[in-house]
């Protein structure tokens, strides 16, 4: 590239990211020029490509149903009749015929972690593991292949998925892996064998500062193992494989591909690193960035409030704030609560105890790790930067706080037009839904943790309390905006992921309220109707990520992501929908997946 074209972030990336990003920027900025042509305009002229004979499903206001759509460029030229849009037609126009099968927008995952997904088989493959005699296998089977002393480590193995629902002993991790440290860890908890502890440095006489706890055997004082909220104490790592940088970034782009191919155009990364951003960014400038990324930048709110707030302000200086539609940070994001899970949640009314769980004291409400000054002064710095500011808010405490945080900074600084925004919000109240909608509080929501883990949590808090459990009608209801996503961690593949980012099972699980071993319907008054399950994947997260003048609908002047399905979603029998397959997948009029 010419010097002369270097742009003013220059200054950035000598600080920061490097070439690469100057690179995308001045990609976004060419295309921005490019992109002024007004829809009257575009309408004079003949159509690239016109899709017709279908059911197209706009998703605009009116949730307008036509059969046909002309695009030119990477914009929608017209939707109509086949008449209407055919006239469009010119003597290089590509046509397809869809005979009678539905084309919606492209669809948005509002909460995702591509770039850790990418990676985590990268160096062996991980089997599912649903009993405990999985996970000791696997142990086994890694301490069989790797040097001894090395680190085994077993991530995101959910003990409310497991059979059994309890953590693998320290003596059964022991006996799996005797001369390997191993852990076995679900986010911000932990239980390690003998050897990990030794390495780590926790003994009886081992103390947390700060939130967590080392549980302790009551008779002899020495530690069980299991490390709760404060697995930042282990000092292993894994040892796999290195991935040169060109490795990593193929492997980014085959799960997008993957995303793709289950109709995923547009995507949030809810905790990017600027290592994620780079790549990125790099995949954009190669041309090989086939869905949209918005980007919450990951914050540490576990620093000193000023050199927090100072990130927030350095965040809102890189030049993919500026961004476009294909590549644009949104906000930032930091964790406000442990969660559900695990046990960590916080809850505005106590957990009660629970073997599963392991918590034995009654009035335990879970972890809170911001407290209400610091929270504010994070989200007036947000509001201030217009940046959007979202927080992992999974128990009703949490939420709670978020909002009273919201609330605050609001009296002062008008926060609405930033969108900020509840991370997960599973736990909530009509209190909580009524101010989000006073205060334009948007929120992103996963289906899958009621698919996967609904039957624990009935066990856990019996059915009345789990009232506001993901209360999305009742959201819909109270004009909250609230989209869907995955936050998909780990593995390539939509339904073998943790979590499962297959957006049709998602929408089953919204319209039904049914999980995978719950028997019934959880709080069927919350389920939505299949047009807002749509709604719920499109034009409300477009939304969610300020993409809504761009993508989220199928209209003139919008840019042309779009998928064909092979069966119709408003009418096929409801449990036929979570197993929808798409055909074509566009983004920009490109056709990014066709299935053979």
């Amino acid at each position: 590239m010419p010097e002369s074209q270097l742009p003013a972030c220059r200054k950035y990336s000598k600080k920061r990211s490097g070439r690469s990003i100057c690179r995308a920027i001045l990609i976004v900025s060419f295309a921005v020029a490019a992109q002024t042509a007004t829809s009257s305009s575009l309408r004079a002229q003949d159509a690239d490509l016109i899709l017709t004979g279908g059911k197209i499903v706009t998703v605009d206001g009116d949730f307008h149903i036509a059969e046909a759509v002309a695009i030119r460029g990477e914009r929608i030229l017209l939707v109509g009749s086949d008449e209407e849009v055919l006239a469009k037609r010119g003597a290089d126009t590509r046509v397809v015929q869809l005979q009678g099968k539905m084309v919606l927008p492209g669809l948005i995952d509002s909460h995702t972690h591509p770039t850790g997904a990418a990676m985590h088989e990268f160096d062996h493959d991980v089997p599912d593991m649903e009993t405990i005699d999985d996970v000791l296998a696997y142990v086994a089977a890694r301490a069989a292949v790797v040097p001894e002393g090395q680190w085994i480590w077993v991530r995101q193995v959910f003990i409310t998925r497991l059979r059994e629902q309890r953590y693998p002993t320290r003596e059964e991790l022991d006996r799996a892996a005797p001369r390997h440290p191993v852990v076995f860890a679900t986010g911000p908890d932990a239980m390690l064998n003998s050897m990990a502890l030794s390495l780590s440095g926790i003994d009886k006489d081992f103390r947390v500062t700060g939130t967590g706890y080392v549980e302790k055997d009551a008779d002899t004082g020495e530690p069980t193992g299991l490390l709760r909220s404060c697995s930042q104490y282990i000092k292993g790592s894994d040892s796999p494989r290195q991935a040169t940088p060109q490795e990593r970034l193929d492997r980014v782009a085959t799960l997008f591909s993957d995303y793709n191919s289950v109709g995923l155009t547009s995507i949030a990364d809810r905790n990017a690193s600027p290592g994620a951003i780079r790549q990125y960014a790099e995949l954009l400038a190669a041309d090989k960035l086939s869905v949209r990324v918005a980007v919450s930048h990951g914050v540490d709110a576990s620093a000193d409030v000023d050199a927090a707030c100072r990130q927030i302000r350095e965040v809102a200086e890189h030049p993919l704030v500026h961004g476009d539609s294909r590549l644009r940070i949104v906000g930032i994001k930091t964790f406000l609560d442990g969660g559900m899970l695990t046990g960590s949640a916080y809850m505005r009314e106590p957990w009660g105890t629970s073997d599963t769980y392991l918590i034995d004291d009654p009035k335990y409400r879970g972890v809170l790790f911001i407290e209400h000054e610091k929270l504010v002064a994070l989200v007036k710095a947000a509001v201030e930067s217009k940046l959007q500011f979202t927080a992992h808010s999974v128990g009703d405490g949490a939420v709670h706080a978020l909002l009273d945080a919201y609330e605050e900074v609001n009296r002062t600084t008008p926060i609405a037009e930033t969108r900020p925004c509840i991370t997960h919000s599973n736990f909530m109240s009509r209190e909580a839904i009524e101010q989000m909608a006073r205060l334009g509080v948007v929120a992103d929501i996963q289906p899958a943790w009621l698919y996967l883990d609904s039957h624990t949590l009935a066990a856990q808090f019996g059915y009345d309390r789990l009232r506001y459990f993901q209360p999305l009608h009742s959201l819909f209801e109270a004009g909250v905006v609230v989209g869907g996503g995955s936050d998909h961690m780990q593995k390539i593949g939509s339904l073998r992921s943790i979590n499962p980012y297959n957006p049709f099972l998602g929408m089953w699980v919204a319209i039904t309220r049914k999980g995978k071993s719950y028997e019934g319907t959880l709080h069927a008054e919350e389920a939505l109707t299949r047009q807002e399950a749509i709604r719920f994947y499109t034009i409300n997260n477009a939304h969610l990520l300020f993409l809504e003048k761009e993508t989220g609908s199928i209209e003139p002047g919008k840019l042309a992501d779009l998928i064909v399905l092979d069966r119709d979603l408003l009418e096929c029998p409801i449990d036929d929908l979570k197993d929808a397959q798409v055909l074509q997948t566009y983004v920009g009029s490109k056709l990014v997946f066709e299935r053979r």
